[in-house]
């Protein structure tokens, strides 16, 4: 018991508890455009690369390139893109393969910028069997024993690569990821991704 009345033990061991070291704010070195844009021309993806968009509940940024050719018959037909996921998973259907339209963009490469490396690969390996993928990460996030020893063997292992941002925002390649993407022919999630992307970059093309 305390000799001051009205004070408890509790009461004193709060006033000499020390206050908790603050710890800076971690945030990323550039914006998450800036970095992306980095990355990709690092990268050597051509493209365009989109603004940051939500695709499987993952949150990226995709690098896209229009088939002009295939566009064009597209709106000759009247084909507008198709975001309805419902809708683009009967092209695959075998009586309805042969009216489906024609995938009018290829999917350069899929990017995760994020302040872990584990965010960045539940982001991206969904996307590795439908373009290259890669996770860009601020440089303070290579500095750890974690990002040696479980990071780049897991990036490595799915084909992802891995980049750095230094404090200026500046990206460089610590591990390049794979180049070959294992969907030949693009199931109902392949054809809806293309749609999905092809109406984003649809809408850039017109602001």
């Amino acid at each position: 018991m305390s000799g001051t009345p009205g004070r408890t033990a509790i009461d004193e061991q709060a006033g000499n508890a020390r206050p908790a070291k603050l710890l800076p704010s971690v945030e990323l070195p550039a914006p998450v455009e800036q970095l992306a844009a980095g990355a990709a021309a690092r990268l050597g993806w051509h493209g365009t690369v989109l603004p940051p968009m939500t695709l499987l509940g993952r949150r990226v940024v995709v690098v896209a390139e229009l088939l002009t050719d295939t566009h064009a018959e597209r709106i000759c037909l009247g084909c507008p893109p198709v975001p309805d996921r419902a809708t683009v998973a009967t092209w695959v259907w075998p009586e309805l393969v042969e009216r489906a339209p024609s995938a009018a963009v290829r999917i350069v490469g899929v990017l995760a910028v994020a302040r872990h490396w584990r965010t960045g690969l539940v982001a991206t390996v969904p996307f590795a069997r439908y373009a290259e993928t890669a996770i860009v990460l601020p440089w303070w996030a290579a500095t750890t024993h974690d990002y040696l020893v479980n990071c780049l063997p897991r990036a490595r292992r799915h084909g992802v690569g891995v980049l750095t941002a230094d404090p200026e925002g500046v990206t460089d390649v610590d591990l390049p990821g794979a180049t070959e993407c294992t969907a030949v022919d693009l199931d109902a999630t392949g054809r809806w991704l293309n749609e999905a992307v092809y109406e984003r970059l649809s809408t850039v093309a017109e602001q």
